[in-house]
């Protein structure tokens, strides 16, 4: 893995501030970045769902009920 010079000076002035090491920043860099990829495929999977399905006119209407929070 190739990291440009200012990069590295940057994490290495952060890792010394949380009291880490430059492998433990970076796993757990990598792992976040991994998860928000993950997150992104979800969230797109979910929006070509319903771009494909729309929601119709009072498909959820039957819940509306169930949403009273009381401070009616």
């Amino acid at each position: 893995m190739t990291l440009d010079d200012e990069l590295v000076k940057e994490v290495d002035r952060v890792v010394k501030r949380l009291h880490t090491s430059r492998s433990a920043f970076t796993r757990n860099a990598l792992r976040e970045a991994l998860a928000h990829f993950s997150i992104a495929q979800l969230e797109r999977k979910h929006r070509q769902g319903y771009e494909s399905h729309p929601v119709v006119a009072d498909e959820f209407s039957d819940w509306e009920r169930e949403q009273a929070w009381g401070d009616e």
